[in-house]
């Protein structure tokens, strides 16, 4: 189902008649499926220029299409808006008549922020089109995140070395003065911009911390003075509704906030530590995540496999690996594309990451007594075809997946344990009989998640023989076969990465596998069996990832 700008979009195009009805139709199909927004899509597939669509919405809102390169507002134009409203908003003062303020707007049909705005100024608002792209360097180039401005703001405010002994009043008020929302402001927009995952508020007894995660690498921001972590953390608490005077217990909000026009949702997670409360946002973005099984990089003759257990009529399929290797994303990805109307799915989640239009998602909250054992029990008395657990914790959930899968559900499923071999064991461990392992069990996905070598500074070389022998490979084995590297450049902020993919490997059980699991063989035999059988593993599929030019030999080497 497309939102409402989406689908205003989609109506003014058919209305102007400059795309066919069937042309629309795949376009949505593809946004349905991939999530990016409908304008992206329709230039993707070639159905219309950037130019033409913005010509469509400009003649549908009865205004112009602007330049915005060739624009140059004068300072109190620009001035009239400030800094966090032109970001969050995402749009761009141009002119001022007097009593019409004109702006260009990253989503003009969008008439809450036009509402917004001349709320904000008490001024008529105008609004123009002009391409993403623009309005983007305009917001940069008139609108820089000046870190150092707002750092040269924050040490001017005197909160005092003692901050955390102030009462809840004094704390929250700290917290609402201007340059305290202006800096998390930026924080959190610096990070969004930078496709950031996680952000870390973190107080250290001497320093206060703050730290993005970009492609499963954390780098650190220039740290605000201590004496600030107080009122910094309250602020986030503030926006994320949690009580700013419970300094002792763990708590966790939610926050959702718009960064030019785009609706993000972070969930924040709060823990009292020896110095001070440490708060990390997990940045739930929807246009950053591509839940499409293609787009995940795994390798073709993977995906072939993943592709045909999902089909199945019922069984246990299993992804494994520690946190932050892209398990979530996988299962997300394998049930969108199993979403048919014809079958009922249900998931249990704790959280639940992202909304999949036609399948019923329940948040497991075990403060109440919703465990993953209970949502299980509940959801086969609700007819389903395929069930989703977000995780496999303990034997009472075990036991339960697999007495859904052998009353005929497919089951999809997440553990933790370090490569797919190890998965079964960690079944037998847990205390389900091995017997039931091989009557349900179908498969076992184990994968990780590697950094992508950035294009823009990618650069060749030879690996010595010390190269060679930390990979165990032979001169003989990469024959022609160049290495690579990124040096470092503007693009993916000097670390050389940019981006990552999924390095996997696919377990397929089997007869002889099965008889294995009932002798309660040890993983490394399982392995072994299975690689017999055919399973190429993670460090295989990485040294193919090398070869192709996609990832340095450091990545693989610290991630198999």
């Amino acid at each position: 189902m497309l939102d409402p700008d989406n689908q205003t979009l989609k109506d003014i195009i058919l209305n102007a008649g400059v795309c066919s009805p069937e042309q629309m139709k795949d376009a949505e199909e593809e946004h349905e499926r991939t999530g990016k927004p409908l304008k992206e899509i329709l230039i993707d597939f070639q159905i219309l220029s950037e130019d033409q669509i913005l010509e469509v919405i400009a003649n549908s809102l009865g205004t112009d299409v602007v330049n915005l390169n060739e624009s140059d507002p004068e300072r109190q134009v620009i001035e009239m808006v400030d800094g966090d409203t032109a970001r969050m908003l995402g749009v761009c003062p141009i002119s001022f008549d007097g009593t019409t303020l004109t702006v260009a707007a990253r989503n003009p049909l969008n008439y809450q922020v036009s509402d917004e705005l001349r709320f904000l100024l008490g001024k008529d608002i105008m609004v123009v089109v002009a391409s993403d792209s623009q309005i983007d360097r305009f917001i940069e180039k008139f609108y820089p995140v000046d870190m150092e401005s707002v750092h040269d703001m924050l040490a001017e405010m005197d909160v005092g070395d003692d901050a955390a002994s102030l009462d809840a009043a004094d704390v929250e008020s700290a917290a609402n003065e201007a340059p305290i929302v202006k800096f998390v402001n930026a924080v959190m927009y610096q990070a969004i911009k930078d496709k950031a995952s996680d952000i870390h508020f973190e107080p250290f007894e001497k320093e206060f911390k703050i730290r993005c995660r970009v492609d499963g690498a954390l780098y650190e921001l220039a740290p605000p003075p201590k004496s600030l972590a107080v009122p910094v953390i309250s602020r986030v608490k503030i926006l994320s509704g949690l009580n700013i005077s419970e300094r002792r217990k763990p708590q966790d909000g939610r926050i959702q906030l718009k960064i030019a026009g785009k609706p993000i949702d972070l969930r924040v997670s709060c823990l009292p530590t020896y110095y001070g409360e440490s708060v990390v946002l997990r940045v739930l973005d929807r246009s950053v995540v591509n839940l499409d099984l293609d787009a995940l990089g795994i390798n073709e003759n993977v995906l072939s496999r993943i592709r045909e257990v999902i089909n199945m009529p019922n069984g246990i399929f299993i992804i494994t690996g520690p946190t932050g290797s892209g398990k979530t994303t996988t299962l997300y990805s394998a049930l969108k594309e199993i979403n048919k109307v014809e079958d009922k799915i249900l998931t249990a989640e704790d959280p639940v990451e992202y909304d999949l239009e036609g399948i019923v998602q329940l948040p497991i909250n075990d403060a109440v007594g919703m465990t993953f054992e209970k949502a299980l029990r509940a959801f086969l008395r609700q007819d389903p075809d395929v069930i989703m657990l977000g995780e496999t914790r303990d034997l009472a959930s075990a036991e339960m997946a697999v007495q859904a899968s052998l009353t005929g559900h497919l089951v999809f499923t997440t553990l933790h344990t370090n490569d797919a071999a190890g998965a079964v064991t960690r079944l037998i461990d847990m205390g389900v009989e091995p017997f039931l392992i091989t009557s349900s069990l179908i498969a076992v996905l184990g994968q990780r998640l590697i950094r992508r070598i950035c294009p823009g500074c990618k650069t060749a070389f030879t690996p010595t023989d010390e190269d060679l022998r930390l990979l165990n490979l032979e001169r003989a084995n990469i024959g022609d076969n160049k290495f690579y590297y990124g040096k470092g450049c503007q693009l993916c902020n000097n670390t050389g990465y940019k981006g990552r993919k999924a390095i996997t490997e696919m377990l397929m059980m089997s007869p002889k596998l099965n008889d294995l699991v009932l002798q309660s063989s040890p993983t490394i035999v399982i392995r072994e069996k299975a690689r017999q059988l055919g399973m190429e593993t993670m460090r295989e599929d990485g040294i193919r990832a090398i070869l192709n030019g996609e990832t340095t030999m450091e990545e693989v080497l610290k991630y198999t």
